[in-house]
């Protein structure tokens, strides 16, 4: 039986060009992409941080990739620029309107075009649905999320809540996965066949109450 996670540099490389070729939302044509002991490297430009972003994680979904260093550049079309004062109002009402994103609690600045929010919330999904919402929005060169993840949840149970979440995931049940928290700091240990095995697992690490950080130093193993 063939082993889709025996890849030799060459095979992710070839994969990863095609997987992003694959997502319609990558129009750009002008990415380089090269890997070495399965650490994919991207550079070029493209004309809007929303692509930047799907190349991103379109690489991030291949067997083989251990890392994806993004290098790629926002050369933004000049049909998408907008003021700053423009786009603060669109990131602004963006917040507003997702239904994932607490109401109170979060705040926008925008410089040059690059978001900043800033913020607390108690659940580490909403944090990731404030930066979601201001990805595609036409304008944007760069977000930086400075939202903070406050609970009141012992790690204890954040430990047992991670484990039942591992045990109940088809992509990494029975994985070697050693969990450690201190305080709202998660650090994940172990041993995975695949970048995308290792996205899941700090997804589910991510996804439980009262973490505020997940240190994903789980390995790739061929």
């Amino acid at each position: 039986m063939f082993n889709f996670f025996e890849k030799n540099d060459s095979e992710i490389q070839q994969d990863v060009i095609n997987e992003v070729k694959w997502d319609p939302s990558v129009a750009s044509t002008q990415l380089t992409i090269s890997t070495k002991d399965g650490i994919v490297t991207m550079r070029g430009s493209v004309p809007h941080y929303y692509e930047k972003s799907r190349a991103e994680a379109a690489a991030q979904r291949v067997g083989g990739v251990r890392a994806v260093v993004d290098e790629i550049e926002v050369d933004l079309d000049k049909s998408y620029q907008k003021s700053d004062e423009t786009l603060a109002k669109a990131a602004a009402n963006a917040l507003e309107w997702d239904y994932s994103v607490p109401e109170t609690g979060i705040k926008v600045s925008v410089e040059n075009g690059w978001v900043t929010l800033k913020g607390e919330t108690e659940w580490i999904y909403e944090r990731e649905a404030a930066k979601k919402a201001i990805d595609h929005l036409v304008g944007v060169r760069g977000v930086i999320n400075n939202i903070i993840v406050k609970t009141r949840v012992s790690p204890s149970d954040i430990k047992e809540k991670i484990h039942a979440a591992f045990k109940r995931s088809a992509e990494i049940e029975g994985r070697e996965i050693d969990v450690t928290v201190r305080g709202s700091i998660v650090t994940l240990t172990g041993k995975v066949h695949s970048l995308h095995e290792q996205a899941e697992a700090g997804l589910s690490a991510w996804n439980a109450p009262g973490v505020s950080m997940v240190e994903n130093k789980i390995q790739i193993s061929h």
